[in-house]
């Protein structure tokens, strides 16, 4: 199951700044990088001015393996309660990253009922427009 976005009901959009421009330009280019302290060393997820650890403001971006595994999920299977703009089912995920972190996502190509805990998914990349990217996820296999 792929997808789908219905034409003509305006996409999502994340919103970039200055704490997460870092992350949304890995993505543009196919990767995944996540934000981490330069004093304590804390990954952080979902990214912040402020390392929740120790209050340091250093920070860097370090890329991600884009290996996970599912945490959680929930399958949007009827119209009303989805999004209007992406054909129903769809699947979004909260994945737990390989360095601990946590991301929320969709996943790619799994059918919904296909879906547990702990599955192993690694990243894929979605050119949804011309100027913008998702990660999502899809099964992987170990």
């Amino acid at each position: 199951m792929v997808m789908e976005y219905i034409p003509g009901i305006p996409l999502l959009r994340p919103h970039v700044d200055l704490d997460n421009q870092g992350f949304w330009e890995a993505v543009k280019q196919h990767k995944l990088a996540f934000q981490k302290c330069k004093d304590c060393g804390l990954l952080v997820h979902r990214p912040r001015p402020m390392c929740p650890r120790c209050n340091s403001m250093e920070r860097e971006w370090v890329p991600s393996t884009g290996k996970g595994v599912v945490y959680s999920w929930v399958n949007f299977v009827y119209a009303n309660a989805a999004y209007p703009g992406i054909k129903v089912p769809y699947t979004v995920v909260v994945v737990e990253m390989a360095e601990g972190v946590r991301i929320i996502s969709n996943l790619y190509d799994v059918k919904p009922e296909e879906v547990y805990v702990g599955m192993p998914v690694e990243v894929v990349f979605d050119d949804i427009a011309d100027d913008l990217t998702l990660p999502k996820f899809r099964r992987r296999e170990v």
